[in-house]
């Protein structure tokens, strides 16, 4: 059987978009240029929410003006709170890119094979939308300017910039930069959660080849043939029920490293888009709904809905998935098997009764529980007319 590489599988799209960005995990030889590329990178980020910072101090006691930055402020802060976590991770990251193409994980057969590539796929095109919106609301904010202040030289974004707009070339540098570094910040927004996404669904793929596995241990009782070739099927059956405890073993052994690597800043984004959902549904109650910048606020406000779904969703599926592995388990000809079998089988069932539930913060649960009433939330803490 072909191996199939989980790391490309899942992570091919991620994988290309940061090392276009330099934002990707360093090879170990990397180069001076690699090194110089990956800080220039990552300097354009900081510096667009440093310039955020200083507009936001000179317009204090503007509320209308001070709302009307926050939200792109609180963006732009999660992007880069985000993409340090990423970059200070990098050990872990090597280590779950590791383990992710163990042996342990290997798919035995097409069904197998067939089983990782759907959920690949799922992910997949649910970060694919994620991010076309994302350039779509980066395209909008782009021709606000130009459409609802037609004639005025403006910036895109209100922020403080070293650059002028009433002369030439600083107002066309400093509409590149803008511009430039908003996109690139949603493509880096899309790496960030790409990989870490990928993997929890990676790890649902693992429990479904798991109940596969386990569906297919063949009966003793069935089995024709003399007392040997009973005995030959039986130790084969326990072989397989190992191998099965092992792998979920592996399965929650990998998910607590991702959670340990990623909990913060799945918690920021957390916390952080409750505001940033209402900051933007407060913005469209004021703004002229034929002009672009409504569009492009309305295309923002789905945009941090649909993430915070994504997330919620992925640990919605690891916990939907891993909590009625048990009950596929005693789905298996276990009564048709030997003492031993039977013996190995009721211990391991003790623990696969726990499902696996992957926590923001190590504390609250990503589920759609947790969406719906951060949806809640959002609500209540709108002014009704």
């Amino acid at each position: 059987m072909a191996d199939i590489k989980s790391e490309d599988l899942f992570l091919n799209r991620a994988k290309f978009v940061m090392k276009l960005l330099g934002v990707w995990v360093p090879c170990s030889d990397e180069t001076k240029f690699h090194k110089f590329y990956r800080f220039f990178m990552m300097t354009l980020q900081y510096l667009f929410l440093f310039f955020q910072i200083i507009y936001i101090v000179q317009v204090w006691g503007d509320l209308e003006a001070v709302s009307q930055a926050s939200y792109l402020l609180f963006t732009q802060a999660s992007l880069c709170f985000k993409v340090t976590v990423f970059q200070v991770n990098v050990k872990s990251l090597r280590e779950l890119l590791k383990r992710m193409n163990d042996k342990i994980f290997l798919p035995q057969s097409s069904k197998q094979n067939r089983i990782l590539s759907l959920q690949a796929k799922r992910i997949k095109r649910l970060l694919l939308a994620f991010m076309i919106s994302s350039q779509t609301t980066c395209g909008l904010w782009a021709l606000k300017p130009l459409f609802d202040d037609p004639g005025s030289r403006k910036f895109p974004f209100d922020m403080w910039m070293p650059v002028t707009p009433q002369s030439s070339p600083h107002y066309e540098f400093g509409y590149a930069f803008q511009l430039l570094t908003i996109c690139m910040s949603a493509y880096m927004y899309f790496g960030v959660d790409s990989v870490a996404l990928s993997m929890v669904i990676f790890a649902c793929g693992q429990i479904d080849i798991i109940k596969d596995k386990i569906l297919k241990i063949n009966s003793i009782r069935k089995e024709s043939g003399d007392e040997m070739s009973r005995r030959i099927v039986a130790s084969d059956n326990n072989k397989k029920l190992i191998e099965c405890i092992r792998q979920h073993q592996a399965v929650v052994l990998f998910k607590e490293l991702l959670e340990n690597t990623y909990h913060t800043y799945l918690l920021f984004q957390l916390v952080g888009s409750v505001g940033l959902i209402c900051m933007s549904a407060l913005r469209i109650l004021v703004v002229e709904w034929r002009s672009i910048q409504f569009f492009s606020i309305v295309t923002y406000l789905s945009v941090m809905i649909s993430q915070l779904f994504v997330c919620c969703w992925c640990g919605h599926e690891l916990t939907a998935t891993s909590e009625d592995l048990h009950t596929v388990f005693y789905r298996s000809t276990w009564y048709e098997q030997d003492v031993r079998f039977q013996r190995c089988l009721c211990f391991a069932m003790m623990r696969l009764g726990q499902p696996l539930v992957l926590r923001a913060g190590h504390y609250i649960p990503l589920s759609r529980q947790t969406f719906v009433s951060v949806r809640r939330m959002d609500k209540t803490s709108l002014p009704t007319t």
